[in-house]
């Protein structure tokens, strides 16, 4: 039995996280579990998702690997949340809005992407002059 759709193909903040993730080299999206999800190969960022020990469900986040060196500060961030079932292998969600500072989304969804991309997919990202 295939997992019921959790997601809204018309909500604006997953067209502008599509519009983020999508961006990035090589990506591209997959609905696994009822959810979009964004990948390399492998994923690195997931729409939507529920607190780890918890029934709370966010259905406007994005679940993100951080970067082991921000994990600390961020986990000390109210925004973010330990998602369910991604959170045991480090990952981190970030609750949404269409009021979000998505300058800071987009750096997560590189900084998720550039730790499981491979080189040559890496390699296309432009870099900052």
């Amino acid at each position: 039995m295939p997992h019921p759709i959790m997601f809204d193909d018309a909500d604006p903040v997953l067209a502008r996280v599509r519009q983020v993730a999508l961006a990035l080299p090589d990506t591209t999206e997959v609905v696994a579990h009822g959810r979009p999800t964004f990948r390399c190969g492998k994923m690195f960022g997931n729409y939507g998702g529920s607190v780890q020990g918890s029934k709370v469900r966010h259905d406007r986040s994005i679940l993100f690997i951080p970067d082991e060196s921000e994990r600390p500060a961020l986990r000390d961030d109210a925004r973010f949340f330990l998602p369910a079932y991604l959170g045991a292998y480090g990952w981190l969600g970030l609750v949404l809005d269409e009021s979000s500072d998505w300058v800071e989304v987009g750096e997560l969804l590189d900084a998720s992407y550039r730790q499981i991309a491979p080189r040559r997919s890496i390699a296309k990202l432009s870099t900052p002059d």
